[in-house]
């Protein structure tokens, strides 16, 4: 599990953050980025298309519910500081066919706020039509998706490009909530340009 260093200790503090997830989201990929911005300091809202509770995948089977804190159709894009979309299968895949939930994320890659995405969360990414010529990384099944996108896949832990922060998998948790929190302390980025 991420032990947060005391470094991090109130670097968040006054920051909001959104996860936007889906039924099926892998548990791990949520809770862990949580604890580490909430002990950061940061106020963590789970965003939703489900209006009530999310339930988490757990490896091969259902694992936890959490409570949604706002569904999508509800959260506004300013009252966030940055935003975390976690992997697992189900998830990402239900987020891209969600026209709120593309159009939710789309805000941050445009105004370049921090964005952090792991595993096959780029999956919901690639449906914004931003990330050509942008550096990243994912679950190894999402490379040619990411190439296919226009970005430039490359096999690390973790990878920052201008404020967008992804990871392949649960083993690069450490790196990645490191990552986030870093980001988010700097705070906007200047927006990548439109290609």
């Amino acid at each position: 599990m991420f032990i947060l260093k005391s470094y991090f200790m109130g670097k968040l503090d006054g920051k909001t953050v959104a996860i936007l997830t889906e039924n099926g989201f892998e548990e791990v990929e949520l809770t862990s980025p949580k604890e580490a911005l909430e002990k950061a300091g940061a106020t963590v809202h789970i965003i939703s298309p489900q209006k009530e509770k999310v339930k988490g995948w757990n490896h091969d089977h259902w694992s936890i519910e959490l409570p949604v804190d706002k569904h999508i159709s509800k959260a506004k894009f300013d009252d966030y500081d940055g935003l975390v979309i976690p992997g697992g299968v189900i998830n990402p895949d239900k987020l891209r066919g969600d026209k709120d939930s593309v159009a939710f994320a789309q805000q941050f890659l445009d105004a370049g706020k921090p964005l952090a995405a792991i595993c096959h969360g780029p999956q919901l990414l690639i449906e914004t039509k931003q990330l050509a010529g942008r550096s990243m990384t994912s679950y190894p099944s999402v490379k040619t998706d990411l190439e296919n996108a226009g970005a430039n896949w490359v096999d690390r832990e973790v990878v920052v490009d201008n404020g967008l922060v992804t990871s392949r998998s649960p083993e690069d948790l450490e790196a990645f909530n490191k990552k986030i929190v870093e980001e988010i302390a700097e705070g906007v980025h200047t927006p990548a340009p439109a290609h």
